[in-house]
């Protein structure tokens, strides 16, 4: 008699799909505390994040941090920093560094947005010095790369995986790939899903070819909001939000989009 064929592997879980929101400096304290709390309590009863379909992560202003924490501790919702120092500690007048991110409980730091290279003048060698910060402190980086001017999706992915190596060279950990083509960002609508494809798809090629950056994902921001997560469905592993978020209904909305472990059963 022979023996029974052996059983083939389960297929190895879906990763959760990330959704981050910045709400840069348009709250002011009691707002951002209220707003945390409809968040808090969306994400304790919503199948995505209830089931680990999504993980959701939020970016208040710096004197936020710490009461968002204790509204957010019992939720899954995980908070971050918009900014983090180059260095740890020392004379630096006005600057967070990564120690006491962590310490106050941030597990995210965004680092390289196009408002702080226009506005602060942070170049490559500053954002890669505040992405080694985060990594080294056991934070991960919000990394955000993407093409200052419309060109083509294959010139923009190529130069967007071109930054993302200057970035990260001599780094390795997890980090979050937040895609974001500068001319994009407030506009009243999103790079087109082929452009954005093209993009995300070849940043997660570059990523998946290097095991040091195990774990990272990919990331659009740029005017996201509602449909566009169905409409680029595995071309990228969540979205980064911004004003469109400052509604709690409108991230409901994004995470209804998610197909949970009972939707796909």
């Amino acid at each position: 008699m022979s023996a029974p064929a052996p059983s083939p592997a389960p297929s190895p879980a879906p990763s959760p799909v990330t959704i981050g929101v910045s709400l840069k400096m348009y709250f002011g304290h009691h707002e951002t505390l209220n707003w945390a709390r409809r968040i808090g309590e969306l994400a304790t009863r919503h199948p995505a994040t209830v089931s680990g379909a999504a993980r959701l992560f939020v970016l208040p202003a710096f004197p936020a941090l710490v009461p968002t924490a204790n509204i957010l501790a019992w939720s899954g919702v995980a908070i971050g920093a918009q900014d983090i120092a180059t260095e740890d500690t020392g004379p630096y007048t006005g600057e967070v560094g990564g120690p006491f991110l962590k310490e106050i409980g941030c597990r995210y730091a965004e680092v390289g947005h196009a408002e702080r290279r226009r506005l602060y003048g942070e170049g490559d060698t500053v954002v890669a010095a505040k992405t080694a910060a985060a990594l080294r402190n056991g934070l991960t980086p919000v990394l955000c790369v993407g093409e200052r001017d419309r060109v083509s999706p294959a010139q923009a992915a190529e130069r967007t995986v071109e930054e993302t190596a200057r970035l990260l060279h001599g780094l390795t950990g997890t980090v979050v790939l937040a895609y974001e083509p500068q001319w994009a960002i407030g506009a009243p609508e999103p790079a087109s899903t082929e452009h954005i494809t093209a993009v995300c798809t070849a940043l997660r090629d570059w990523l998946d070819a290097r095991p040091a950056y195990a774990g990272s994902t990919v990331i659009y921001g740029g005017s996201a909001g509602p449909g566009l997560l169905t409409a680029l469905g595995p071309a990228t592993g969540g979205l980064f939000l911004g004003r469109f978020a400052h509604d709690p209904a409108n991230v409901e909305a994004v995470l209804d989009e998610i197909r949970t472990p009972a939707a796909v059963a």
